[in-house]
């Protein structure tokens, strides 16, 4: 069942909260007040000429005030829902977006009860950046506890809080549609965050190896997800716009690798029909959990193979 991608506001339940607030602090000084003028009544009452008595058992302690109940993990929380999200964020030299982005995300989905385990795939070979490759990596070693992904872009970070990061049982839900990327608007975009299950990403084979370099990569995958018949999702309600989303890319500290060389020119726009899932060539050198800010994730750094008689433009030069 597709979630709605509406809300609730939040503001309604703080303002629920408050008024409990309210009514519990006002009870509570009555109480006080009540248990101080019967205090006052007892100590006149008293006799003062009878000598005080002693009681000759020991003093009893008084009881410890019991802490509130903590709130259930959400393994044992049935209100999280039995779904649990892979978020797999492709990699390299990324660091200070990435100290921003894990407890950004980490707490946006506890808000939303969405269970979840962030998966930083880190790229530490020489060849050039292959943002599919490592997302293929991803799903590969997300483990048999999760079952659908988020491919998730490290400098994209959801400012709405009606976005919906559910279970996308229906069919491949793209949370960054056109109308609310701030900077991609073209129908067939989806990139930046798409949500898809484990069942339908492994429909289309996942995604093509053959680019190296920035981009085309999910302008090719959008026709795997047609070929595989796959109904494509966007959100619906959302009023926000391009401030939906904070893009966290400085272009002029951080140029994007462009380039086309050999045959790449012509390849990039061709639909791989056999790579993906079954061609991925890759070494895990480490994996490692780390926390960030509280928020806890593994980064898993990975050597991709290349192999240079197909895709030459994996290397500059």
């Amino acid at each position: 069942m597709m979630y709605s991608s509406r809300r609730k506001p939040v503001l309604y339940f703080k303002e629920e909260r408050r008024r409990c607030t309210v009514y519990k602090l006002f009870g509570l000084c009555m109480l006080l007040l009540l248990a101080s003028l019967l205090w006052l009544q007892l100590s006149c009452s008293a006799d003062p000429s009878s000598p005080p008595q002693h009681d000759a058992r020991a003093p009893q302690e008084q009881p410890a005030p019991r802490p509130c109940p903590a709130a259930p993990p959400a393994e044992e929380d049935p209100s999280w829902g039995p779904h649990k999200m892979a978020l797999v964020v492709p990699f390299r030299e990324r660091f200070e977006e990435l100290l921003v982005f894990v407890p950004f995300l980490h707490a946006f989905l506890n808000k939303k009860k969405i269970r979840h385990k962030i998966l930083v795939i880190n790229q530490v070979d020489h060849y050039r950046f292959n943002r599919a490759s490592l997302i293929n990596v991803g799903y590969l070693e997300s483990g048999n506890d999760t079952d659908y992904l988020a491919m998730h872009d490290v400098d994209l970070l959801p400012l709405n809080e009606a976005l919906d990061y559910g279970f996308p049982e229906d069919g491949p839900f793209h949370v960054a549609s056109p109308e609310l990327h701030p900077l991609y608007h073209y129908k067939t975009y989806v990139g930046g965050i798409l949500l898809l299950t484990k069942k339908h990403y492994r429909m289309c084979n996942g995604m093509s190896n053959r680019f190296w370099g920035w981009g085309r990569e999910d302008d090719e995958f959008y026709r795997r997800l047609r070929k595989a018949e796959l109904q494509l999702y966007r959100p619906s309600g959302i009023t926000t716009g391009s401030k939906t989303f904070l893009h966290l890319h400085d272009p002029a500290w951080r140029k994007r690798d462009q380039k086309r060389v050999a045959s790449q020119k012509q390849e990039q726009f061709k639909v791989d029909p056999e790579g993906g899932l079954t061609n991925l060539r890759y070494a895990v050198e480490s994996r490692q959990e780390l926390t960030i800010g509280g928020a806890p994730c593994t980064v898993i750094s990975t050597k991709l193979e290349c192999d240079q008689s197909q895709t030459p433009w994996c290397l500059l030069g």
